[in-house]
């Protein structure tokens, strides 16, 4: 008698996506990568992690559901240019039943440094309502192997980072200014 079950899935980690060109028309004024086009690399290379998973493009048909972007904090940490070839980790941080966090790093396909990283949030929707939904039993499986996979790795020190401006040795205005001998002034 056959085995019913279906194949497991196997992972790399993290997920390494196939390498990927920069498009002529993605470089802007200052002759290096718009900031919009790292973006549709990072969603490209989501699309081949998530392919693998089952949330691939056919899903959306296949189940009438898919998952929209909740959350996005992105750091350009080297510029790319026109003559740049670039592939994309993915690591799965963490999931629930209705969210995926993933942390995704865009790097020189030859040379290995980090151009820019992204650590997201996104939500599984209903296709037909338009509002959150569990994701499948099959898919949730699924994630529990990448998971496990991606656990090994080290995690980023970019994940969770807080956007603003540091502190250090600033005044606002109005705030005294601390002068020789302790005085204070305000200017």
């Amino acid at each position: 008698m056959a085995d019913e079950r279906p194949a497991s899935v196997f992972f790399f980690a993290p997920f390494v996506s196939s390498t990927m060109p920069i498009e002529q028309g993605w470089i802007d004024y200052n002759g290096h990568l718009n900031m919009a086009y790292y973006h549709v690399l990072f969603d490209r290379a989501v699309d081949e992690a998530f392919s693998i998973v089952g949330l691939g493009p056919d899903y959306v048909a296949e189940r009438q559901a898919t998952y929209f972007a909740a959350e996005v904090h992105v750091r350009y940490r080297r510029e790319l240019t026109l003559d740049d070839r670039v592939r994309v980790t993915l690591q799965l941080v963490d999931f629930d039943e209705k969210r995926v966090h993933f942390y995704t790093e865009i790097r020189h396909a030859l040379e290995g440094w980090v151009a820019a990283t992204s650590e997201n949030l996104s939500l599984h929707v209903d296709a037909a309502t338009r509002r959150v939904a569990p994701f499948p039993d099959d898919i949730l499986d699924n994630l529990a192997v990448m998971r496990s996979c991606h656990a090994r790795l080290p995690r980023p020190a970019d994940l969770g980072r807080v956007i603003g401006v540091p502190r250090r040795g600033l005044r606002r205005e109005g705030e005294p200014v601390a002068l020789a001998g302790g005085a204070r002034a305000r200017h």
